[in-house]
């Protein structure tokens, strides 16, 4: 797994004006392709009477899977451009759509490629982006004497604290980044004299 990625903060618009034409960059955080392809078509019934309607997607913390489409503007003039913006930018599980408005004036080729990747590079600047960093998932189990300190420390530290359930023990659900096992596992015995239970569990990501 990559050890981490950028996406984009939320999802959002941004409109700018080229020789009278409107391009307006619609982007979205999609975690699959299907969420990707929905979004792009949702911005299509948005603005069925747009003269294009173009998209680039990346989704994959490793990028595996990268689409683009021209929607009537010369190939590769338009979902090329976008996508080497957002690749560029490194961004991952993310969408983008830019709507044009032609506003009478040919911008050719070039100018277009400038236009529609400069649509999303503006628009990722405006929404804003963040980073995800792989973690571990462990399980820290503990006595309920112990849990409420244990649980403050924890968050002291900087720790990401995900999930705390009670039961006949207290199990408190954290994310460590992989290289920080070691430590940690010394620090949680001194914290409750050795009394703690500590599991390992898969990977994900989470905000850096």
């Amino acid at each position: 797994m990559q050890e981490q990625y950028r996406t984009v903060a939320r999802a959002g618009v941004h409109e700018t004006e080229i020789n009278r034409s409107r391009f307006i960059c619609a982007l979205a955080p999609a975690a699959t392709e299907q969420e990707a392809q929905e979004f792009v078509a949702r911005v299509r019934r948005e603005h069925p009477t747009a003269s294009h309607n173009c998209f680039a997607y990346v989704i994959g913390a490793d990028a595996s899977v990268q689409k683009a489409g021209d929607d009537g503007e010369p190939g590769g003039t338009a979902g090329v451009p976008m996508l080497q913006m957002l690749t560029r930018r490194e961004m991952r599980y993310v969408v983008a759509v830019v709507t044009r408005y032609f506003g009478g004036v040919k911008l050719g080729a070039g100018g277009l490629i400038r236009a529609y990747g400069g649509a999303v590079g503006e628009a990722l600047d405006a929404v804003g982006t963040l980073t995800r960093q792989r973690f571990r998932l462990a399980t820290v189990t503990v006595d309920h004497q112990r849990a409420g300190r244990l649980e403050n420390e924890l968050r002291a530290t900087g720790r990401t604290v995900r999930e705390v359930r009670y039961a006949e023990a207290v199990t408190i659900e954290i994310g460590l980044p992989d290289a920080d096992v070691a430590e940690f596992r010394r620090w949680l015995a001194d914290a409750t004299a050795g009394e703690a239970e500590l599991e390992l569990g898969g990977e994900s990501y989470g905000d850096a």
